[in-house]
């Protein structure tokens, strides 16, 4: 039997948990959704993603609000991805920032990636008609951008580590309480996905400068949080684990004159004994796949998924 498409047959409204991870520091995780944050400044918000409709972003600010009612200055994207930005509207943020890459992502190929998310996840679109179209960051980096919090609340960091999940990941550090939300360059006990990855550098270069800041607390882009110095660095060596798999495997296939699908079979007998009951496993790998085979094809930058090609793609390897 055909596995329904992507997480289109995943409709069950999942449990939120908002932790309180130090002073004024917050998380929101879903059972695998996508994760989000708030970090309070002296009497401003820095908040982390903004989930894919100003709906779904209103029902996290109305939980943050029991906390605090402090105005958000800054909104922070960690990527282009539209479960992560196209929410932004419902902040009502003085600046929203991302990485410079993350903008010109956007204007190549923000529509097309509302489109493909959509479509795989309606889920997580509460209300789309709520989106008052893509998202544009107000402010951008190439390598570090620093707010300063005020109050003896230390600076926030935001910090981009190379090429990994997309080619404009960034991380959001706090270094007085060694706090890190990650973005989708970790995820803890939640598969990857890896549809716009540089599977190369991901793995480790990218890795090993995010793990070079110490974290012990880490907050991936879905998943647990990680606590303590130990959990974080098991949600990196999980994340890299999964990558180096990925490689081994789709490229022994080529290695041998192998087909995409049959990369896709060894990768998916590879990864499913550890990570096949996770979050959206089975709906990325399908894409993950395909990427990486171009990737190893000397395709440097990731082909646009449109819903067209995210159907044949499917079509091909989780029929």
């Amino acid at each position: 039997m055909a596995k329904p498409f992507a997480s289109s047959a995943d409709l069950d409204a999942k449990r939120q948990s908002l932790e309180v991870l130090a002073d004024g520091v917050y998380a929101l995780t879903a059972e695998g959704d996508p994760n989000v944050g708030a970090i309070e400044g002296e009497d401003f918000l820095v908040c982390f993603e903004a989930l894919a409709t100003p709906v779904a972003a209103r029902e996290w600010l109305a939980r943050l609000r029991e906390h605090t009612d402090k105005p958000i200055r800054y909104l922070v994207l960690s990527h282009y991805h539209a479960v992560r930005v196209l929410g932004a509207s419902a902040f009502g943020a003085d600046v929203i920032v991302t990485h410079e890459r993350t903008r010109e992502l956007i204007a190549e190929r923000g529509e097309q990636d509302w489109a493909s998310e959509y479509a795989r996840m309606p889920r997580l679109f509460k209300e789309p008609a709520s989106i008052p179209g893509l998202t544009w960051p107000t402010a951008t980096f190439g390598d570090r951008f620093t707010i300063d919090l005020g109050g003896g609340r230390g600076d926030l960091v935001l910090a981009h580590c190379g090429r990994g999940h997309t080619e404009g990941d960034l991380v959001a550090w706090l270094p007085k309480q060694k706090i890190m939300f990650a973005g989708d360059l970790v995820e803890s006990r939640a598969a990857l996905y890896t549809g716009d990855a540089f599977h190369r550098d991901w793995a480790t270069d990218t890795l090993d400068r995010v793990a070079a800041f110490g974290a012990e607390t880490l907050v991936g882009g879905r998943g647990a949080v990680a606590r303590g110095g130990a959990e974080a660095a098991a949600a990196i060596a999980q994340t890299r684990d999964f990558l180096t798999v990925m490689l081994t495997e789709v490229g022994r296939t080529r290695e041998r004159g192998g087909t995409l699908r049959q990369a896709f079979e060894s990768t998916h007998r590879a990864l499913e004994p550890r990570y096949g009951g996770w979050p959206i496993f089975e709906h990325c790998l399908p894409f993950n796949v395909s990427r990486l085979w171009d990737e190893l094809d000397g395709i440097e930058r990731p082909r646009i998924w449109t819903a067209e090609r995210d159907r044949e793609v499917w079509d091909q390897l989780q029929s």
